[in-house]
């Protein structure tokens, strides 16, 4: 079921393109990336998906409608700064967050209990959030901006802050909303959680969209053909063509591939009949590397 779609979205600030006809579609249960370096131009997309901005040309339609005003009490959106009242005591903020989205005061009470217990800030409802640390802040965030169940969570950068004990814990919670079929977009620079978390994602710089597709498929399509087993036994590849060996020790070869269209199954057929394959592996670059990359060669053009 299709959640979200943006579709040939252009926006402009004055002279300068910060949308450029880009265009993705998200289906419900997913957890989707936007990337991209700083000023590429994901906070300004991520508010027109909250019907902040209006898009000058193209359309974004959330549950395949329109978005509209009515539709905002759906999206639950985290930005990167912290939107929190420091003199105003924690339990106040959070049910006051909940009210704005729909909720009565009993609703949104026994939700940020809920909440709160859940990520282990039970006995912080009577504190100011001036007197919490940078990661407490951040759970209160996070808890003001799930508090109404929405079906779409945006979330721009959610483990700033937290040490690496609680940015465990959340990613747990997200992948538990994500099983109970929350749509969720994250926004991060930390490549790892996108290798961890996203199903799919959309890289934009410049304004412009430069990589998007599923993240397995990525990484597959940038494999190096490099090729690394582990094997007991005699190995003679001398009979393959467009093989190179790299490095070759007891036990242990690196070969090169040097044709694209070389049948990797074929040949693991081949010499598993010859010798005990103890492990088989494809060089495959991490996100961070891929993201380096196509940003590089993006701003150059």
């Amino acid at each position: 079921m299709e959640i979200l779609k943006v579709e040939n979205v252009i926006k402009k600030f004055g002279d300068k393109v910060v949308s450029n006809n880009i265009s993705f579609n998200i289906n419900k249960g997913k957890i989707f990336g936007l990337l991209g370096p700083n000023g590429a131009g994901k906070t300004t997309l991520i508010r027109e998906i909250c019907n902040i901005f209006q898009p000058d040309a193209g359309e974004i339609t959330l549950f395949g409608q329109k978005m509209s005003p009515d539709l905002q009490n759906k999206i639950g959106y985290l930005p990167e700064e912290r939107g929190l009242y420091k003199k105003s005591k924690i339990i106040d903020q959070i049910t006051y967050f909940g009210e704005l989205k729909g909720m009565s005061r009993k609703q949104a009470l026994e939700k940020s209990y809920f909440w709160l217990d859940k990520l282990g800030a039970r006995g912080w409802e009577d504190k100011k959030v001036e007197e919490l640390s940078k990661g407490m802040q951040q759970k209160i965030q996070f808890i003001s901006t799930v508090i109404h169940s929405p079906d779409l969570l945006i979330l721009d950068e959610p483990f700033s802050g937290f040490d690496p004990v609680n940015t465990e814990l959340l990613k747990n919670v997200i992948l538990e909303m994500k099983s109970q079929g929350v749509t969720i977009i994250l926004s991060t620079h930390v490549m790892s959680q996108v290798e961890e978390l996203c199903d799919e994602i959309c890289m934009i710089n410049n304004g412009e969209s430069v990589l998007y597709g599923a993240v397995n498929s990525i990484r597959e399509q940038y494999q190096r053909n490099i090729i690394h087993i582990a094997y007991k036994g005699d190995i003679d590849i001398s009979n393959f063509e467009n093989i190179n060996i790299i490095n070759h020790s007891e036990g242990n070869i690196t070969l090169k591939i040097t044709d694209s269209n070389f049948n990797k199954k074929a040949f693991i057929s081949m010499i598993n009949d010859r010798i005990d394959i103890i492990s088989f592996s494809i060089d495959t670059p991490s996100m961070h590397e891929i993201f380096i990359d196509v940003i590089a060669k993006s701003s150059k053009n």
